[in-house]
């Protein structure tokens, strides 16, 4: 398998999964900006939609798209039950969340990168993901992981999100059910190793 990602951005959490569930892939690191690989190839070619994460399987098919790639990576391995079982109630549980942290979380922060939004649409943007924010910390005050007492890939791609809060100015702090969740997760040696593999650590 190849995954080709962007140092600290979203494709982390498969990465970090792939950690978890033991398995290797090559990572190949890419260019957003200038569209290449840094084995020189065009990353259009391999995503039309010029973005990462893409996962490339060894029999040539692609997966984009994070919250596919992570479920599909941890069904690979079902033994480390990073998933719930396909077609239980909690694997949809698990899906609500997955969406719930790239459409209300992923993209809220996401739009905060943007040098050029104006300032107007920063604080209304800001605003709004606070009360989402809201939300995931009042579950996480009552709860070790997104879906209870287990490790999922849920809390793998909502640590990757609120570690982009220092660059977009966005203060977690009023939030400390926040910080004690992502201390959790980066304390645990599959992510350790996922940040280290990125040069995010030393």
């Amino acid at each position: 398998m190849k995954l080709y990602y962007s140092p600290g951005a979203c494709p982390l959490s498969p990465h970090i999964v792939l950690c978890e569930a033991g398995l290797s892939a090559e990572l190949i690191k890419v260019d957003l900006q200038a569209g290449q690989t840094e084995n020189g190839d065009d990353f259009k070619a391999i995503n039309p939609n010029g973005y990462v994460p893409v996962l490339v399987l060894d029999n040539g098919e692609t997966l984009s798209e994070g919250p596919a790639i992570v479920q599909y990576l941890a069904d690979q391995v079902p033994d480390k039950q990073l998933v719930p079982v396909a077609g239980s109630f909690e694997r949809y549980r698990l899906q609500q969340w997955l969406n719930f942290i790239s459409t209300e979380l992923h993209k809220g922060f996401s739009a905060l990168f943007n040098p050029a939004i104006p300032e107007e649409y920063r604080q209304m943007a800001k605003t709004t993901l606070a009360s989402r924010l809201d939300h995931v910390a009042n579950h996480l005050s009552k709860n070790t992981f997104v879906m209870g007492d287990s490790f999922t890939v849920a809390d793998a791609y909502l640590f990757v999100i609120l570690s982009w809060g220092p660059y977009v100015e966005f203060d977690l702090s009023a939030w400390p059910s926040l910080g004690e969740f992502s201390a959790r997760i980066a304390s645990r040696p599959a992510v350790q190793q996922a940040l280290k593999e990125e040069g995010l650590l030393n």
